[in-house]
């Protein structure tokens, strides 16, 4: 998994509350194939009308934004279904970062396991820097997650993240990598449960 260390790009203000992973990702392309990347189906039935034609007035179908890699959206971002996929598409349409003031937490556990940032800031700081960036729009955002600071121009503001979500995203670790980094750990238990317990463990020879 890609490593999260300080991002420094364009962001996007998303001025909604309450999207959930089924507007992130709608159910019916959860049939796509992981390998074919759900970018062009990230936000579908919000960025298009029914004639599949972009609407001009969703924030990343503006040219100003088409570029983004950070969102700032408002509270309780990534609610409702479990789905993974709905991560998937944020990621793979260019996306590394969400500030919000809340998240769906299944969707905040999944995002750290993908390489994509879930910042947690209060109400006013997030409506602070939505309008800082539509103010100044060419003006890119930077998130550093070791400082736990956003920092836009000579503005700086504080958000959280669960500790072990931070450490997560900052070593690049996905399930198995993180598992992998108490390597020590279990092989000290092992030693001492096959001493305390032989009769678990097969003779060899």
């Amino acid at each position: 998994m890609e490593k999260f260390t300080t991002l420094t790009a364009p962001a996007c203000p998303l001025k909604l509350a309450n999207v959930d992973t089924d507007q992130i990702l709608p159910a019916r392309f959860l049939k796509v194939r992981r390998a074919a990347g759900f970018g062009p189906y990230l936000f579908h039935d919000l960025r298009r009308d029914e004639q599949g034609n972009l609407r001009s007035g969703f924030a990343l179908n503006q040219p100003r934004w088409r570029d983004a890699r950070i969102l700032v959206a408002s509270r309780n971002f990534g609610g409702g279904s479990s789905r993974e996929a709905a991560v998937y598409a944020l990621y793979d349409g260019g996306i590394r970062c969400v500030i919000a003031s809340s998240f769906g937490d299944i969707f905040s556990q999944n995002a750290s396991k993908n390489g994509l940032l879930a910042a947690v800031v209060t109400d006013a700081d997030g409506a602070n820097i939505a309008a800082a960036i539509d103010a100044t729009p060419d003006l890119p955002l930077t998130v550093d997650l070791a400082q736990l600071q956003i920092r836009h121009g000579n503005k700086t503001w504080g958000f959280t993240i669960e500790p072990s979500r931070r450490e997560r995203l900052l070593m690049g670790w996905d399930d198995i990598a993180m598992t992998q980094s108490f390597e020590s750990q279990i092989a000290a238990f092992r030693r001492r449960d096959k001493h305390t317990h032989p009769w678990k463990y097969p003779a060899l020879g």
